[in-house]
């Protein structure tokens, strides 16, 4: 898998897919958006150690990576934050049934009354988190400038995170499967320690 994905890194369509992908897993969280963005890095890292070969000007750009990336995030957290906004009948009985996204409607509220929006970084890091973010701060009308901002920062650091991760991994590794492997195992690491810090109860306030 790790292969076909590295063959696929080393094509200026891995923009496009990258894209797709990130816009996509708002809606079907099990799209591998993190793989695609670990392994284009890491294949840019095991070009630059090669050297100023022919296929050089194929593989990602990190910096370009980057944009697509935080680019691809905040449309498709915007998107489901419209859709959710908008309701309906049918998302408004599947938001009902589902005690995650309920309890993130009101964690949510309360944290973005606050001023502070931190939940919404750190949900990006979880499985489904986004999904559950976004379609929250539509369901409970959050103002878009009361999202957005957390959004583009959720976004940016994903994204920097995963980059960092396949770029840095491979080259210090040395060894791009080995680096890429390593490189992801940290990423579902940081997805999973995401993933308990949003399920934790809130504390009730003090009286």
């Amino acid at each position: 898998m790790l292969e076909t994905l590295g063959s696929l890194a080393s094509s200026p369509w891995i923009y496009a897919l990258v894209a797709l992908s990130i816009l996509l897993d708002v809606f079907l969280p099990v799209l591998p958006s993190g793989v695609l963005v670990v392994t284009a890095a890491a294949a840019a890292a095991a070009a630059g150690a090669a050297g100023p070969v022919p296929v050089q000007s194929q593989v990602p750009d990190i910096l370009a990576l980057l944009v697509t990336a935080v680019t691809a995030s905040v449309l498709g957290d915007m998107a489901a934050y419209r859709l959710a906004r908008r309701g309906g009948a049918r998302l408004d009985r599947a938001i009902a049934r589902s005690r995650r996204l309920t309890r993130a409607h009101e964690r949510l509220g309360t944290a973005l009354a606050r001023g502070g929006g931190a939940l919404v970084v750190v949900a990006r890091f979880a499985p489904a988190g986004r999904s559950v973010v976004s379609l929250g701060a539509g369901k409970t009308h959050r103002k878009v400038r009361e999202f957005l901002p957390w959004s583009v920062l959720a976004a940016l650091a994903w994204a920097g995170y995963s980059i960092a991760l396949g770029y840095f991994g491979t080259q210090w590794l040395g060894t791009t499967w080995l680096g890429t492997a390593i490189s992801l195992i940290a990423l579902f690491a940081a997805g999973s320690l995401a993933a308990f810090v949003v399920r934790r109860p809130t504390p009730a306030p003090a009286t």
